[in-house]
């Protein structure tokens, strides 16, 4: 019995143990991710079930979410504000999108501020992500594309680098 438990500790310290935590996620994905809302109204419970309350209801389609922890089919999620609850995995969508933060940006035709700005955008508009370098985005508002630096959005990590 002491000789498996010391084999049992030896493999769960094993670097083969230390892989990425991923792997012990439901999906299987990479927590944290950034997804959206599938569905224009989506109700945010205060735990994993639907025997928990509802804390809220989310009317609004696309917006960019951030899941934080899994559970069965839930998905624990933090929206741009900070705020923090329960929804059906069923409700997200891997799609990208990103809410423009703070004050209105002027989106550029290339990733430099030098370039001529094509879009001005509200605070909170939201835009579907077509891909990111190290501190611009393209993005897409209807048929318009343009660029945005990261630091204007919300829905996409600093390191995050990705084409559409």
């Amino acid at each position: 019995m002491l000789k498996r438990a010391a084999v049992i500790f030896l493999l769960l310290a094993s670097p083969l143990a230390a892989q990425d935590a991923s792997i012990l996620n439901p999906s299987g994905l990479p927590i944290p991710r950034f997804v959206s809302l599938k569905y224009d109204e989506v109700n945010v419970r205060v735990g994993p079930g639907k025997r928990y309350p509802i804390r809220w209801v989310y009317h609004r389609l696309r917006l960019p979410v951030q899941v934080i922890e899994e559970f069965a089919h839930w998905r624990k999620i933090k929206d741009y504000d900070g705020s923090v609850g329960w929804v059906q995995k069923a409700m997200l969508d891997g799609a990208r999108t990103a809410l423009i933060m703070d004050k209105p940006q002027n989106l550029y035709a290339e990733p430099e501020v030098s370039s001529a700005p094509i879009i001005r955008a509200s605070p909170l508009v939201i835009v579907n992500l077509l891909n990111c370098k190290p501190d611009w985005c393209k993005v897409a508002i209807g048929e318009r594309k343009a660029w945005i630096r990261k630091a204007d959005i919300w829905g996409v990590t600093r390191e995050e680098v990705f084409d559409d």
